[in-house]
């Protein structure tokens, strides 16, 4: 993004929800160098919308995958960089001050020679304590000293809303402790699985080795941890075990966690991380009882050497080029990356997950006026207001189910573009010249203010995102859909754009966000967020049958090789998609009624209204990032976003001509259609 960017306007498509606006000199939406017209788009409309673009970009250095979100993060993150030269750069401003302490971060941070000078040095202290480890009672604190400092050990515990009393925050201990990305990397037995744990063990020994381990030891010490986190993964849920809201929660007393696992020393862990909770969801009690074998079982030089590891490869980004290497190497296994994004890229992202809502002011005070947070949100009332239709014309709901549902969906909190109250950063120090040290104290700022939250009442205004985040999601347990100014721009808001093109592209991802309150897993919460069995039994299973439909059509698309889309994984997202473009669809017919449907570069609304949706999802990527997010996405691979859920819509097919036994028409018997 430029220094000279201006403040996004929204009226154009706000008033498209309303009534007609101009549809003449508009530009030309197609993208037509983007497309591929040599590809039918009822054969593949990725292909068609999207080919030209494929075959002339190229991935950008550092990058695994480049898509629409990267090039508006791109933009995004040219804003942020400027901000933070000037703070770093101030030296009028209150040493005090929000401003000069997001100035000290970001300077600090980016002070190579600092880091190289360094070395292993900001680290010595943690894993000199983690040396003097000789109890069990040694071993409960560690780890919670430094969970409460964001290095994740052994499990997660943490607050959180109480699934089924939404007004109220409990403690929950979850499954945890992995230095791969999901318990399928331990347990997968083909090659690519095999070759990326070699990876992992090597880079363990060498980060080890750096640290003073001597090599013989380093190795046996990567043996040790591979061997003991491949047995906390044998003891997890799977991603799509956990996708199931009822099967994590387990609300009980907190004795009844030490009876899980009497020899862990609870007493000491909760001293170190200030917690005293009445009860706990335990999402994994197998977890926690297993864990009690592990605990009992694993002598204390091999949990020392476990958390050495943890610690060393959560900070070894930030330590000196030997250690930035190995992180490296395991991050080239996982994605494919070809070399390291820019330093200060890097450190502007880290500037955010630290101190994201002082950066977050700063940017959208320079991108996102009060105004436009207002045409938001009449945009997001407006495609509402078309869901609740859809909601009404479901013939295969009854109508206690189809009136609760209308309730939540009148109920949905609406969070667009930042906070309405920002966090409050002063206890966080933040010194000049220590930069691992800044970003622990970051840390553990957040740990504590989330885990004094239990035992009080929910803060529901409260952002779980940064204002500059390319991204939007619905939380079940608030009833919220959120839109950080981030993604509130092109192509995904244009204001440039004709209003079709906009109600494929920001107006889908709307109705995918309001779709998320009635997907396998939001639909089993109630307005306020309680998990709670609303729907009647006939209503269940119709729904379930329709959700079958969407899994199966999913797990049917191959990605690489044999891999294929795990449709169980991804049913969520698949079902938010489809919802979503319906309802945009729906509203977009709303706002040209009575109005012309001119054709713009030779496309109707229709067709521009399906070409914005699938040019927001352009994307490529490596295969190693395609395999690893097959395993650990919920969200399909953007190829299946676009052909997946137009392939159901006879919208689609009568936008485009397609034809029964055209690739994008999926046969009416397993045609899926839920709103």
């Amino acid at each position: 993004m430029h220094s000279h960017f201006q403040p996004f306007a929204f009226a154009a498509l706000v008033l498209a929800l309303a009534g007609p606006t101009r549809a003449a000199g508009l530009p030309d939406p197609s993208h037509r160098a983007d497309l591929d017209t040599t590809c039918a788009p009822c054969h593949d409309f990725d292909q068609y919308a999207n080919g030209g673009w494929k075959q002339r970009t190229m991935l950008p250095p550092g990058y695994t995958s480049y898509g629409a979100f990267d090039q508006v993060a791109d933009r995004n993150v040219m804003v942020l960089r400027r901000l933070l030269e000037s703070a770093a750069a101030d030296r009028r401003a209150n040493p005090d001050s929000d401003r000069a302490k997001l100035g000290r971060y970001y300077a600090t941070a980016m002070d190579s020679s600092l880091a190289e000078s360094r070395g292993v040095g900001p680290v010595q202290p943690l894993l000199h304590r983690i040396d003097a480890i000789t109890s069990q009672r040694d071993l409960a604190r560690e780890i919670g000293w430094l969970q409460g400092h964001g290095i994740g050990a052994l499990f997660g515990f943490f607050a959180a809303q109480d699934p089924k009393n939404s007004e109220e925050v409990i403690a929950f201990a979850s499954q945890g402790g992995l230095g791969l990305p999901d318990r399928d990397y331990y347990t997968r037995q083909d090659s690519a699985s095999k070759a990326t744990r070699e990876v992992y063990r090597r880079t363990t020994a060498r980060l080890l080795s750096l640290a003073g381990r001597a090599d013989g030891v380093a190795g046996t010490e990567a043996d040790q941890v591979l061997a003991l986190e491949t047995r906390l993964a044998l003891a997890s849920m799977t991603g799509m075990q956990r996708r199931d809201p009822q099967a994590v929660y387990h609300k009980m007393p907190f004795d009844s966690l030490r009876a899980l696992a009497p020899t862990f020393a609870w007493d000491d862990f909760l001293a170190a991380r200030a917690a005293r909770p009445g009860s706990v969801n335990v999402t994994q009690p197998v977890f926690f009882a297993r864990l009690q074998e592990l605990v009992a079982q694993t002598p204390l030089p091999t949990w020392r050497a476990y958390l050495s590891a943890r610690v060393l490869r959560d900070a070894a980004p930030l330590l000196s080029s030997p250690f930035v290497a190995e992180w490296f190497a395991l991050r080239q296994a996982l994605s494919g990356a070809k070399e390291m994004l820019p330093r200060w890229k890097r450190m502007i992202n880290e500037t955010d997950e630290s101190l994201g809502e002082i950066l977050g002011r700063e940017y959208v005070r320079e991108t996102f006026t009060p105004a436009d947070k207002a045409r938001m949100l009449a945009m997001v009332k407006n495609l509402e207001a078309a869901l609740g239709m859809r909601i009404q014309a479901a013939e295969w709901m009854s109508d206690s189910t189809r009136r609760q549902a209308a309730g939540k969906l009148a109920a949905f909190s609406e969070k667009i573009g930042y906070p309405d109250t920002w966090k409050d950063y002063a206890s966080v120090k933040v010194v000049r010249g220590e930069h691992y040290e800044n970003l622990l104290a970051a840390r553990a700022f957040e740990a504590t203010r989330n885990i004094t939250k239990i035992g009080k009442p929910v803060q529901r205004g409260e952002w779980s995102m940064t204002p500059p985040t390319v991204n939007a999601f619905y939380s079940s347990s608030l009833n919220s859909i959120n839109f950080p100014a981030g993604i509130l721009q092109p192509p995904f808001f244009d204001s440039q754009a004709d209003d079709a093109t906009n109600y494929g592209a920001i107006g889908a991802v709307i109705g995918h966000e309001m779709s998320h309150g009635f997907d396998d897993r939001g639909r089993q919460f109630d307005a306020r967020g309680n998990l709670r069995d609303w729907w009647t039994a006939g209503d269940i299973e119709r729904y379930k049958a329709r959700a079958k439909q969407v899994s199966e059509q999913f797990s049917s698309y191959t990605v690489l090789d044999t891999l294929h889309v795990n449709g169980a994984l991804t049913l969520g997202e698949s079902i938010a998609d489809l919802g979503g473009l319906a309802v945009a669809y729906a509203a977009m017919q709303k706002a040209y009624e009575g109005r012309p449907h001119g054709r713009i570069g030779g496309f109707t609304p229709e067709q521009r209204f399906f070409l914005g949706w699938a040019h927001v999802w352009h994307e490529i990527a490596t295969d190693e990032e395609l395999r690893t997010l097959v395993q650990t996405d919920p969200h399909p691979p953007a190829r299946w976003r676009i052909n997946g859920p137009m392939s159901n819509l006879k919208e689609f097919q009568d936008a485009w001509g397609c034809k029964p036994g055209d690739a994008m028409v999926r046969d009416e018997a397993v045609r899926a259609r839920i709103w």
